[in-house]
């Protein structure tokens, strides 16, 4: 494709774009930004663990550490080391730029499979206009590049959190599935699960890419001709990956529970950190502001219906997963992109670093969803989001104009633009499989 050259001199221009701003990401005070980092991601409050431990106690001592302690491990040494002149925190942000890098070429992959399946799969029906249509959008390029240049990808980078690490483990467990690399799919899942407990539910959608494969048309869409003389198309679920994937899961869970146990080892153990961590995410003990809803939710509710309705907010996700499952189990990718967009909009803690994954592996349907409607209005309500939500924080904050309903508000208005997005890309996805189909019936 002509815009492939292009791709190269894009990424290292974004690297160095990065690398430009790393020294300045202090002055930028991104790391304070409740859009930007959460209290599982914030670093400072992983220096602040890490200080803990270094003192002999417990880093979950108090409430402000809530991560994994083996982001202890690998980032909090970084955390106190100081160039002359420059932020503690510059070692990490350096990290952070090459995370988000391998991120981006993971996301390149994994559309690059995509593509090569479809193009395989209408080969084998032999419809030669469908086949070369899909050559019109390289949409593996387009995906990594939307994750590198996207604000919300650059601010999350600069911003003293560790979402892109959470976003490199969700990746990681997708490519290793797509590429059927089952030890590389488990530990993505179980890093992913053990960082942010939400890319639990990725284990559909993973082992559907082990079974069947990536995504394809449905294969009841197609009553042609296989290359295998059978009169059908064969779509045959391969259980051997999925065994051996359960296995893996048990090592590398086993693996990581040992290492905490190290890590923590003379403090509370196990129990404290599951306690701490994924307790944490459970019971929505903090209520300080974020981009979601439930915050704001919580501090209104009274305590007698608690219990109530943090049931009723986490199993709203677990109800979509089976349906979507079902409907979308010929495009197991997209039903990945699907199940993240929904923990973004519902999760307890959600960032702008969120919305920079699923909305780069928007990137990977390019084809498919070209005539998704309300894009306009998508592109520009994000925009306008991006804008309002550091405004209305600082009159509520900071100048004291405001009260929490117009911060809130904002959170809101981010919500009901993921629902939107949600709602439209499957819609899109499914009218894309009709229209295929009838397509078809006429070659």
């Amino acid at each position: 494709m002509a815009g492939t050259r292009w791709y190269w001199p894009l990424v290292w221009a974004a690297l160095a774009f990065r690398l430009f701003l790393v020294p300045f990401a202090d002055n930028l005070n991104l790391g304070s930004r409740p859009e930007v980092a959460t209290p599982l991601t914030s670093l400072r409050r992983l220096a602040e663990g890490y200080w803990l431990k270094q003192s002999s106690l417990s880093p979950y001592t108090g409430s402000m550490y809530h991560g994994s302690p083996l982001l202890l491990i690998i980032l909090g040494p970084l955390t106190v080391k100081r160039i002359e002149s420059q932020p503690a925190h510059l070692y990490c942000s350096l990290i952070f730029v090459l995370v988000d890098f391998f991120t981006a070429m993971l996301i390149r992959a994994i559309g690059e499979k995509l593509m090569l399946t479809n193009c395989n799969n209408l080969k084998l029906l032999k419809p030669s206009k469908l086949v070369e249509s899909f050559g019109g959008v390289d949409a593996a390029d387009i995906a990594s590049l939307i994750y590198l240049w996207n604000p919300f990808t650059v601010v999350t980078c600069l911003g003293s959190c560790t979402s892109p690490i959470d976003n490199l483990m969700v990746v990681l467990a997708i490519y290793g599935a797509c590429s059927r690399i089952v030890p590389l799919a488990a530990f993505g899942w179980v890093m992913a699960t053990h960082f942010s407990l939400y890319p639990g539910i990725l284990v559909i959608p993973v082992l559907l890419l082990l079974g069947y494969g990536p995504d394809a048309p449905p294969p009841k869409l197609f009553p042609q001709k296989h290359s295998n003389g059978d009169g059908s198309l064969v779509h045959v679920f391969s259980w051997g990956p999925i065994l051996q994937f359960s296995l893996w899961v048990v090592i590398w869970s086993c693996y990581v529970l040992l290492l905490s146990s190290i890590s923590l080892k003379g403090f509370d153990g196990l129990y404290d950190m599951l306690k701490k961590t994924l307790g944490f995410i459970l019971t929505v003990e903090d209520l300080s502001p974020n981009i979601g809803v439930l915050w704001y939710f919580f501090a209104e509710v009274f305590e007698f219906f608690r219990g109530f309705f943090l049931i009723v907010f986490h199993v709203n996700i677990l109800f979509m997963v089976c349906p979507l499952a079902i409907r979308l189990m010929h495009r197991p990718c997209f039903l990945a992109f699907v199940y993240i967009t929904i923990s973004a909009t519902l999760k307890s803690y959600p960032s702008v670093g969120d919305a920079a994954l699923y909305l780069s592996l928007l990137g990977l349907f390019a084809n498919e969803l070209a005539e998704m409607k309300f894009s306009f209005f998508l592109f520009c309500g994000y925009i306008g989001v991006s804008l309002l939500s550091p405004v209305m924080h600082n009159l509520w904050i900071w100048r004291g104009t405001g009260n929490a309903n117009f911060y809130f508000a904002t959170g809101l208005a981010y919500a009901c633009l993921q629902t939107v997005l949600v709602v439209e890309s499957v819609s899109t996805m499914l009218n894309h499989d009709r229209k295929l189909k009838k397509e078809l019936k006429k070659t």
